[in-house]
């Protein structure tokens, strides 16, 4: 089992196309590794002889299994969003990224713990309890897609889905050690993924490297009827091969990605040394202006927010999910079925976000945070015009400890500086490990993630430019 469980999601698919593993084995080989989670990864996982969700090992995806984060709808499996309102949930239909994996022949293996809703970067804010580091099982491993990030990196899944709306696939990412790739939006269709900011949500792969995430990425993207903002990729994705970076520009705004506040020390050193790397493979580095990128943290925290109290609007007790009986009084009972299935940070977010589009600070706050949003992706086009991708850390810090920043909400967001403007933007981006670095404070090295930007859609050169470093980095999966 331990040799099945070693290989990337793509060395499984080519040892099962030469008949020397079959589907059911490599199944059954992660099925008894979920079975057996430490890490509290999993909030539902399928038998080892379960596969009848999947279409047939006959597809291009031949049986894999595959880790998918509970905001993804599983028509009569439980989808909670990692919340108590939806606890015991089963949907009446499935999200399109997970039928158009199921019918590309993948299997699904469980479903992943989160931050409650998609709100947090630690994992921390489940109704479900704390996802753990497989690395260090005192930090975080990230979030909100802690769960997704974590069975990838403790081998309790070849490769699985979550989502991004501010950096909750790439921080993660990150922390964990592994790859995590956000696609342009509209790249992979929401329909079925439980809305937390829609005009910022956005499905994609968590995998131990570049090829995998472009195996997967292949799979989701596409145009879907039933959401109007998906288009696809034109032309699809190809799989990377490039061995080098000859000819390419990386965009490095320094007043951005080197001033930004608690950049830890062994960061700013793995970061550096990726840079040299890039040069040493015949990328060039150029100095480019974001002017407006150190705002997006506090756009993003009116514009997420604003949309999720409008999203979350529909938790009320009638329709689906917990009911908390009023006393014969609907009003009552409104308030005390949400009082009693959201949990703080989701509270906290609808709140923000009510008030932000409340009369009389519509203008001030929804209406200011979006001119800024409209700023940073003019920031992005014009960069873009200098040089081919955008590089900074993905996070400022290595995986922290648990509790470290629970009652400080702020400096948990801090977390997502890097990544929330592309998010913004709606570019694409990737997180590849880069290195290792200490904590502030001391101890033991963790891994540090390296983020790539590119123009909307760009997706194959993208992954082309990441597969290319990753082979001159040279990592591995952690050891779990």
């Amino acid at each position: 089992m331990s040799e099945v469980v070693d290989l990337t999601a793509a060395q499984a698919l080519g040892r099962i196309e030469a008949g020397e593993l079959s589907a059911d084995e490599c199944f059954g080989a992660y099925a008894q590794a979920a079975a057996d989670d430490t890490l509290n990864a999993y909030l539902w996982t399928a038998e080892p002889g379960d596969g009848s969700r999947a279409a047939g090992p006959d597809g291009p995806l031949a049986g894999l299994p595959i880790a998918v984060k509970d905001i993804f709808c599983t028509k009569g499996t439980v989808t909670t969003a990692g919340s108590k309102i939806l606890e015991g949930y089963e949907p009446p239909y499935t999200a399109t990224a997970v039928a158009k994996l199921e019918a590309a022949g993948a299997r699904l293996l469980g479903k992943t713990n989160m931050d409650e809703f998609a709100m947090g970067s630690s994992n921390e804010n489940s109704a479900y309890g704390d996802v753990l580091n497989p690395l260090d099982h005192s930090r975080v491993p990230g979030g909100s897609s802690g769960g997704s990030a974590a069975a990838v990196a403790g081998g309790l899944a070849p490769w699985a889905l979550g989502t991004d709306t501010g950096g909750s696939i790439r921080q993660p990412a990150a922390l964990c050690g592994i790859v995590g790739l956000k696609p342009t939006y509209g790249a992979v269709s929401r329909y079925g993924m439980i809305a937390f900011a829609s005009s910022l949500d956005q499905c994609g792969p968590l995998t131990r490297d570049v090829t995998d995430a472009a195996v997967l990425i292949r799979a989701l993207e596409g145009r879907d009827s039933r959401d109007s903002t998906s288009v696809g990729i034109d032309g699809g994705v190809e799989l990377p091969s490039r061995k080098d970076l000859s000819g390419l520009r990386f965009g490095v705004a320094r007043d951005f990605s080197h001033h930004a506040e608690g950049v830890e020390e062994g960061v700013a050193r793995a970061f550096e040394a990726t840079l040299a790397t890039v040069e040493r493979l015949g990328g060039k580095l150029a100095e480019v202006d974001l002017p407006n990128a150190h705002h997006g943290l506090s756009a993003y925290y009116v514009i997420a927010p604003a949309e999720a109290s409008a999203n979350l609007a529909r938790f009320d007790g009638v329709r689906y999910g917990l009911r908390v009986a009023g006393d014969a009084d609907l009003g009552q009972m409104y308030e005390r079925t949400r009082a009693a299935g959201f949990g703080a940070e989701v509270k906290r977010r609808i709140m923000l976000g009510t008030y932000a589009l409340s009369s009389g600070y519509y203008d001030a706050y929804y209406g200011q945070a979006q001119k800024v949003r409209t700023k940073i992706a003019q920031d992005f086009a014009a960069a873009f015009e200098a040089c081919d991708f955008l590089v900074t850390p993905t996070s400022p810090t290595v995986a922290f400890e648990r509790g470290a920043r629970t009652q400080d909400p702020l400096a948990m967001y801090l977390s997502d500086y890097f990544t929330v403007p592309m998010s913004l933007a709606g570019i694409p981006a990737i997180s590849v490990p880069c290195g290792l670095g200490s904590p502030a404070g001391g101890g033991p090295e963790l891994p540090v993630g390296f983020q790539i930007a590119a123009p909307a859609f760009a997706e194959t050169r993208l992954l082309d430019a990441a597969y290319a470093l990753e082979q001159a980095i040279g990592f591995g999966r952690p050891a779990s």
